[in-house]
C-alpha cells in the first residue's frame, strides 16, 4: 500500500506524527521542571508548546484521514484506525489540560495537570509502537540507497498527491 500524500516517495502522515509527539514530550518536560520548582515562565513555555503540539497533530491527523481511505481490510485497518484514535486521545487529554490552563493567568501547570500530560504520553507511546508496526507492514519490499550518491540526480516531482498504485 502506498499514501495518498507523499515527498520522494515517501508517505507524509508518519513525519508529520512525528512533530506532536516531540512537541508533547518538550511541553511535559517543560512542565515538570516548572511544577518541581523551576522558573514560572517554564510553566508558560510547557503550555505555547502544546499548543503548537495540538495544531501539528490536527496537521497529522489530517494527513492520516486521508491515507486511511486506502488502507486494506482486515488487520492493517484495524491497526491503522487504532492508531488514529490513540494520537486523537493523546491529543484530546493535551487539549484538556489546555483548555484548564488557557484561563490561568501564568498558565503554569499543576501536578494535576502534569499526571493528566504523562498519561497521555504513556497513551501516546503506544501510538508509536502501532505505527511502527504500521509502517512495517506498508514498506517491507521498500529498498532505498544507503549511500550520499542517492541523494543525487533527483528527477521528477517532489511532493506528489496522487491515487496510490495498486
Amino acid at each position: 500500500m502506498q499514501s495518498r500524500l507523499r515527498v520522494q516517495g515517501h508517505p507524509i502522515q508518519p513525519m508529520l506524527v512525528t512533530f506532536p509527539f516531540g512537541l508533547f514530550v518538550s511541553a511535559a518536560v517543560f512542565d515538570l521542571t516548572d511544577v518541581i520548582g523551576g522558573p514560572a515562565f517554564l510553566g508558560e513555555v510547557g503550555y505555547s508548546t502544546a499548543v503548537a503540539a495540538l495544531v501539528a497533530a490536527a496537521l497529522a491527523t489530517v494527513a492520516g484521514m486521508i491515507d486511511l481511505w486506502d488502507v486494506p481490510g482486515g488487520g492493517t485497518r484495524r491497526t491503522a484506525v487504532t492508531f488514529n484514535l490513540v494520537n486523537a486521545a493523546m491529543a484530546g487529554l493535551f487539549l484538556i489540560a489546555c483548555l484548564i490552563r488557557a484561563d490561568a493567568p501564568q498558565r503554569g501547570a499543576g501536578v494535576v495537570l502534569l499526571l493528566t500530560e504523562m498519561v497521555a504520553l504513556a497513551v501516546g507511546g503506544y501510538g508509536v509502537a502501532l505505527g511502527a508496526r504500521l509502517m512495517r507492514r506498508f514498506d517491507a519490499g521498500r529498498r532505498e540507497a544507503t549511500t550520499f550518491d542517492a541523494l543525487t540526480g533527483v528527477a521528477g516531482q517532489t511532493v506528489e498527491i496522487a491515487r496510490p498504485r495498486p
